[in-house]
């Protein structure tokens, strides 16, 4: 008797090969695009925003020095600006993760991993704010990150800011207050320096385990999703072409923007992780092992 199992395998494995991704540039916007991923702590970034990341960077960028100093925190005017002419990605931590009184370790290991992530060390920053501490029970207030990011965003020009939604993925209270930091910001600003916001779609508990099911099912639906727009534009041109309907009158449907990594991403997303050593206690395994944020992320753009 054959056993299908074999040719099963294979056929997961060959469909979770390459990476896919949809729509870059409802991301990116344009090619002098400014993208900043804004996080709560240390290890956010491989643990939930690593497939962006690694969608994003730019391939022909050679690699990257990983950094072993801690980064500076800048300081300058608001009025300051950088001269862009490319697009350009950046990474923003609001807290060193200094919980456990490890703030120390855990800035020097973001370092490292967002290094192995692709981010240049002249290019991501972290922050000790005296109110902007890793709490689990803290709600970080809106104002007081508006005004923390606002020069950041001012000097880099940025076009676009990522970040958890009010959902916050794993519901931590610092993670939810970062959109709202980001809105609170957009109310100063003109509309010619407001970012526009895409916040990490969270997903219930039991989606957020899924391992390699996780990007089998999105690369699916990834798939069907564009095939049917596909024919459903088909049908409507042939509906407007024999004066069934109005020219024009089929209404232009778009995706989210998702990102879904192969296994070379998924390796450098667990990479990434392992340089995080403070944070790999047994339950992180499981979450490297089994979440689906190590392997897709789906994003949804809110409106300031």
């Amino acid at each position: 008797m054959i056993s299908f199992t074999p040719i099963l395998v294979l056929f997961v494995a060959a469909f979770l090969y390459h990476p896919v991704s949809n729509d870059l540039s409802r991301v990116t916007g344009n090619d002098s695009s400014r993208v900043l991923l804004l996080t709560a702590h240390p290890d956010d970034e491989a643990m939930f925003f690593a497939p962006t990341i690694l969608a994003l960077k730019d391939a022909t960028l050679p690699p990257v020095q990983i950094q072993t100093e801690a980064p500076k925190q800048v300081v300058f005017s608001s009025k300051q600006q950088e001269d862009v002419s490319n697009s350009q990605l950046y990474s923003l931590c609001l807290s060193n993760g200094n919980a456990d009184g490890l703030g120390a370790i855990r800035t020097q290991e973001l370092s490292r991993s967002l290094g192995i992530l692709g981010i240049q060390p002249d290019k991501h920053w972290i922050l000790d704010h005296p109110d902007l501490q890793d709490n689990m029970t803290l709600q970080w207030d809106p104002v007081t990150i508006a005004e923390a990011i606002r020069p950041y965003i001012l000097k880099h020009r940025i076009t676009t800011v990522l970040t958890f939604d009010s959902d916050g993925i794993s519901g931590h209270p610092n993670h939810k207050a970062l959109p709202e930091g980001v809105k609170q910001l957009a109310l100063a600003l003109s509309d010619s320096e407001k970012p526009r916001l895409f916040t990490l779609i969270s997903v219930p508990t039991f989606g957020k385990y899924t391992s390699v099911m996780g990007p089998f099912l999105g690369k699916f639906d990834l798939y069907a999703s564009k095939a049917l727009i596909f024919y459903e534009g088909v049908v409507h041109g042939f509906m407007e072409r024999a004066d069934l309907i109005p020219v024009g009158s089929a209404a232009k449907k778009t995706l989210m923007p998702v990102y879904v990594s192969g296994y070379a991403a998924y390796l450098t997303s667990f990479k990434a992780m392992l340089a995080h050593q403070s944070q790999l206690v047994w339950f992180r395994w499981l979450y490297l092992a089994f979440s689906r944020y190590m392997w897709i992320n789906e994003w949804a753009e809110v409106k300031l």
